[in-house]
């Protein structure tokens, strides 16, 4: 057979196991030897030695010949499993999920955890079989293996990152969690795998015990607790603010100290963000909704109404007794039933508001489940405060809005029939119309 340096013509190779079966059987024996351990690396090299020989590769050659065959098979086994992961495994893992009624299961076999998990197949299979290829140069087998096992480490976190990712999407739609701020939690956690790979990287590249790399880091804790501090602190804070239910994603807060009106979007380990009522992002810290006040009005969303709390001020000087032409035109309303006298004379605003309860307690989207009054405050310059107190059934803002503004409406426009009239500073053509006259 004809070489060239160290090349081996292929065809010639070919032709020696097509017309030497014997030969066959050596390369049979170096497919069971390489099953063995570490161990019988100098047998399974005498065998492919021997193998070379028979094909006519010369002495001069054989080494680089004999690394040359057995890295090119090892690659070759690495690209067949990684082949096999990704065109038969994963496929067949995804029809098994899709098959299934239950959604975990897409959410824990998606394409990132997948995928991640078939590039951690090749880097094994050559750290394993590497010491094969390179059984007397442990310097550059060493160098080899370092750069693999960084890179396998370096999966390994993107593995589980995606793995974490999966469980906080599956929470998230738990009934009984998703209204949990779990979103800072898995960040913390991810944070803590990130730091151990990255300790384990650096120690195997400068060939040092983990152990005294976290001795190291326990010496500058203090440094680390100022670097991470907005960190600590955000874990600590969504600790608490999980544990004591105070904070959901959805929660309508008011917290004006940091300009934050409207809904909670989402709950991270260093911010909490609001949407406010103008569609704007207010990002807060979340050891500030711990040490600060803050006002949540969850309650009243799971509450069965909404509180109107408003007050008119009425002109003191039109109330007075009801004449009696009045009181047989009021005792002819329907509204007068359940009417309480207090005397021989009534007043024109005690049966005001004795009208007001009774429009309030016949409104259908009024709760009249919850307290309802209406109140006398304590008399001002301005006139005499009547606070109408009640709850609407309806909690969304717009239609709480036009309840409030049909009630008042129908307030000011019912006034005058009870001799009442609403408090209100004079204007300038109030002013003008005086000296009119």
């Amino acid at each position: 057979m004809e070489e060239s340096g160290t090349k081996l013509h292929i065809p010639l190779v070919l032709k020696h196991f097509v017309l030497f079966p014997q030969k066959l059987s050596v390369c049979g024996r170096v497919c069971v030897s390489l099953r063995q351990t570490h161990g019988n690396m100098d047998t399974i090299n005498n065998d492919l030695t021997n193998l070379l020989k028979q094909m006519g590769v010369h002495q001069e050659s054989l080494g680089i010949t004999q690394r040359i065959v057995i890295i090119a098979g090892i690659l070759i086994i690495a690209f067949v499993a990684d082949y096999f992961c990704r065109k038969i495994v994963v496929p067949t893992i995804k029809k098994l999920t899709a098959r299934t009624q239950a959604t975990w299961d897409d959410y824990l076999f998606n394409d990132a955890v997948l995928d991640n998990m078939c590039h951690l197949i090749p880097p094994i299979i050559l750290y394993v079989l590497l010491p094969f290829a390179f059984p007397h140069e442990p310097v550059t087998l060493t160098f080899i293996l370092k750069l693999c096992w960084v890179y396998i480490t370096a999966v390994a976190m993107k593995l589980i990152c995606s793995f974490l990712t999966s469980l906080y999407t599956i929470s998230s739609e738990h009934e009984k969690l998703k209204n949990h701020p779990l979103k800072g939690v898995y960040q913390m956690i991810k944070l803590i795998v990130i730091c151990v790979g990255v300790i384990i990287i650096v120690s195997t590249l400068i060939d040092k015990d983990p152990v005294n790399i976290l001795t190291g880091l326990g010496a500058s804790a203090a440094i680390l607790m100022l670097v991470f501090k907005d960190t600590i602190m955000g874990l600590v804070a969504g600790v608490q603010l999980s544990a004591n239910d105070m904070l959901r994603p959805g929660d309508w807060i008011t917290m004006p100290k940091y300009g934050a009106d409207g809904t909670v979007i989402e709950v991270t380990l260093t911010t909490v963000k609001v949407r406010n009522w103008d569609n704007t992002i207010t990002t807060v810290p979340p050891y500030a909704l711990v040490s600060d006040s803050f006002q949540n009005w969850r309650g009243m969303r799971e509450s069965g109404g909404r509180r109107v709390k408003r007050s008119i001020n009425i002109d003191m000087n039109t109330v007075r007794f009801c004449t009696l032409e009045q009181m047989k035109k009021f005792e002819k309303q329907v509204w007068m039933s359940g009417f309480e006298k207090t005397g021989k004379e009534e007043v024109n605003l005690y049966v005001f508001r004795h009208y007001l309860e009774y429009y309030l307690r016949h409104n259908p989207r009024v709760n009249t489940d919850l307290i309802l009054m209406v109140r006398q405050l304590q008399p001002t310059p301005q006139g005499l405060p009547i606070e109408l107190y009640f709850f609407s059934a309806n909690k969304d803002w717009i239609p709480y809005e036009r309840l409030q503004a049909e009630v008042f409406d129908h307030l000011l426009a019912v006034l005058p029939e009870f001799g009442l009239r609403v408090f209100q500073i004079p204007s300038g053509l109030d002013v003008l119309s005086l000296s009119s006259h």
